[in-house]
């Protein structure tokens, strides 16, 4: 039983944490809001968005406001999972598992934004291949395009295919492993 909570647990966290990510990275590369995906991650995120902005400020163009709450999902999905597990912090020990906590949380939404980030990356794929026209196909290479073009610089289309989302998804799971 513990089991089926843990995963449901999980599963919610996650999705929203990706929600405000996807959000947090809309916002810093400028991709519109304007259409289905940007509606649909704006709706779901605005209640928990909205009354961070007052307290959190943002920083360098970086919606804090947005990010924070991705971490501390994730921290408190960790503190979930620890207490389910039984695992109980000995006397004096409080300190070094809060630092356990938030670092992990950390790590967690970075994977997070990888895949995040290598998802996009496969959706874009799909739809040059399928349908280059549609409505998602702009605010999806939006969104990847910080990450591609520094890869296109060094790798120009070969016969008019591009391998940079290719290139990208590897380097991607090499940072997925040293995480």
């Amino acid at each position: 039983m513990a089991q089926a909570l843990l995963f449901l647990i999980d599963a919610l966290a996650s999705f929203f944490t990706l929600l405000l990510l996807a959000r947090f990275f809309m916002q810093l590369n400028r991709v519109s809001f304007a259409n289905q995906l940007g509606t649909f991650v704006v709706q779901l995120t605005n209640w928990a968005v909205k009354p961070l902005r007052r307290v959190i400020p943002g920083i360098m163009g970086w919606d804090l406001a947005t990010l924070l709450p991705a971490w501390w999902l994730q921290c408190l999905l960790l503190l979930v999972v620890l207490s389910l597990r039984g695992i109980a912090p000995e006397f004096g020990q409080t300190g070094e598992i809060a630092l356990l906590v938030l670092w992990r949380g950390a790590t967690a939404t970075l994977r997070l934004a990888v895949y995040l980030f290598i998802g996009a990356l496969l959706v874009q794929a799909v739809l040059s291949w399928v349908n280059p026209h549609s409505p998602l196909a702009a605010p999806v290479y939006q969104f990847n395009r910080p990450i591609l073009r520094p890869i296109q610089r060094f790798l120009p289309p070969i016969a008019n295919i591009d391998l940079s989302p290719l290139v990208a998804i590897l380097l991607l799971q090499v940072v997925l492993i040293l995480l």
